[in-house]
């Protein structure tokens, strides 16, 4: 397996996504491209990438490969990439080789490990309403409900999408209605709402590039998805509603 990446700080983007919320899981590695689906150590959360290999200026696979990372180590290593730098990644003697090439050579190789756990499905859910909205408009959103709480209620209506947040120092209200600003998009079978842990939304939502939309799929009382592009990669979170016990 050899794959190359011309710009190395789009794959440290795409690192990103994923070590928010993820300490470790298995890249699959097919012809079609590379995906990885795992759930955050406490299972609340669950990320789904899949970037395809067209996004890859060389993708050589033989044979379909499954590669056990700790994504902490791989984020650490991507951290050092620099501007004008490309990318190449090997498996070989059960390491991972990143090659990053540019005013020198440098070459990292890291260890592959037997994943403790992974996702194998994405959870079934039909939702009542998706909402696809302004990848910075949403980020202030979550910031501002930081302010009151740790936690925050996402409801659609009909043409309408309102967060509420409260907690000790005082309440939030945020209304976003389906104009064509913020929200480019609304559609709404049903109303919905449901509440969320902040801190695991605000750890979804943080890498996603300036300019580009997100889109918020939900069902009352169920777990939510959230959906972006990184490039030519797909990011799906999904995070299970908040219940008071």
């Amino acid at each position: 397996m050899e794959l190359k990446i011309d710009n190395a700080k789009y794959w440290k983007e795409c690192i990103d996504t994923i070590v928010n919320l993820v300490d470790e899981g298995v890249f699959n590695v097919t012809k079609e491209g590379v995906t990885l689906k795992a759930m955050d150590p406490s299972s609340i959360s669950m990320i789904s990438f899949s970037m395809p290999s067209k996004a890859f200026s060389k993708f050589d696979v033989d044979k379909n490969a499954g590669l056990g990372l700790n994504i902490d180590n791989i984020s650490k290593i991507m951290s050092r990439a620099r501007d004008g730098e490309s990318l190449v990644m090997k498996d070989h003697e059960n390491k991972l080789t990143m090659e990053f090439s540019g005013q020198s050579k440098r070459r990292f190789r890291t260890q592959l490990i037997d994943v403790r756990k992974s996702a194998e499905k994405e959870p079934n859910v039909e939702f009542d309403a998706e909402i696809e909205i302004n990848g910075e408009t949403f980020k202030d959103l979550v910031k501002d409900a930081g302010l009151i709480s740790q936690y925050i209620s996402l409801k659609a209506a009909k043409d309408q999408f309102s967060i509420d947040c409260r907690g000790d120092s005082g309440e939030l209200n945020e209304v976003h209605v389906n104009d064509g600003s913020a929200i480019k998009k609304m559609s709404v079978q049903k109303g919905a709402e449901s509440t969320f842990n902040l801190e695991f939304l605000e750890n979804m939502v943080k890498s996603c590039p300036a300019g580009n939309y997100i889109s918020i799929s939900l069902k009352s009382n169920e777990p939510m998805k959230l959906s972006y592009k990184v490039g030519e990669a797909q990011i799906t979170y999904y995070l299970a509603p908040y219940m008071e016990s």
